[in-house]
């Protein structure tokens, strides 16, 4: 059977599908959306993080590296990437937790076992799992394997996906999927590269292909500062939808947060939407008004914002 790897199993989810959930979230992503608010994500191999706020200098960590990949100074731990092979000798030293390798290597049938713990939650919320990431679909063989044996044990299962994959990946997967959770960005072609590394034109493809087919989705939309921001991208989204998949029960305009700004410094990585301010609720409820005015009267919008 084969294995996939994780960076995160969230127990208890409310905003990843209908009900109480457990969202699993796979590793790797073939997209680069300067947003990203899960960078940890992105890569599909384990890497090691820091947390400075668990630091306490205790050094164990600098001591077990058989690679000299640490240095503590004064202004934080340095690590040296290349050097570094993800071993996790220095998270099993770290008495403090601060040294932590993000990505988890399972058995289909162990993740199974472990999502099935809060069966009873999900039959009284009407909840169930959802597969997530990163982008799921590109550890398709174990997504797979793994939705089967949800299917098999009648638990509600949702796809969140970007929709940039081949459509035979889809075809494997959606037989076993209730709803899917869908990426819709941008529609101009070479905004959608800037913003996200690639054309738009598979993505709308696969998500008319999948409402074809019948399977209820939600479309999510995270609206981000010069980004996806105007009016006439949310528009043109409107029309999208309204036109081409009749099976959205819901369009979440989500507000752009920076609560991922941290994750980019654990991993040693510039945050590209550095500065950026929080959207007003002026902003949102325009935009809102502007997707329902387009004929998508299911949008409805969500996040923190300022006054």
């Amino acid at each position: 059977m084969p294995t996939g790897t994780t960076f995160n199993v969230q127990r208890f989810s409310t905003e990843d599908g209908p009900g109480i959930r457990t969202t699993v979230f796979m590793k790797g992503c073939p997209l680069r959306c300067k947003w990203c608010h899960n960078p940890e994500g992105l890569s599909p191999q384990p890497e090691l993080v820091w947390y400075d706020v668990r630091c306490v200098g205790a050094r164990e960590c600098l001591t077990v590296c058989p690679y000299d990949a640490l240095e503590l100074t004064p202004d934080g731990m340095r690590l040296d990437r290349e050097r570094c092979t993800v071993c996790g000798l220095c998270e099993e030293a770290c008495p403090a937790g601060a040294l932590e390798v993000i990505g988890r290597e399972w058995a289909a049938e162990e993740l199974y076992a472990e999502v099935a713990k809060d069966r009873a939650f999900y039959e009284t919320s009407g909840g169930g799992v959802t597969v997530s990431g990163g982008e799921p679909v590109m550890q398709a063989e174990f997504v797979e394997a793994f939705l089967r044996l949800c299917r098999e044990g009648e638990m509600h299962t949702a796809l969140d996906t970007c929709g940039h994959a081949d459509w035979g990946i889809y075809q494997r997967l959606l037989p076993f999927v209730d709803l899917v959770l869908y990426d819709l960005k941008i529609i101009d072609k070479e905004r959608h590269r800037e913003g996200t590394g690639v054309y738009p034109d598979r993505i709308l493809e696969n998500a008319k292909r999948i409402a074809q087919r019948g399977i209820p989705m939600w479309v999510r939309t995270p609206i981000i500062p010069g980004y996806t921001d105007d009016e006439d991208n949310i528009a043109r989204l409107a029309a999208h939808i309204r036109d081409e998949l009749s099976t959205v029960e819901r369009w979440d305009l989500l507000a752009y947060t920076n609560l991922g700004q941290p994750k980019y410094c654990r991993l040693g990585r510039p945050y590209p939407l550095d500065g950026a301010e929080l959207l007003t609720r002026a902003k949102m409820e325009r935009l809102h008004t502007v997707a329902l005015g387009g004929g998508a009267n299911v949008a409805v919008w969500s996040g923190a914002v300022r006054d």
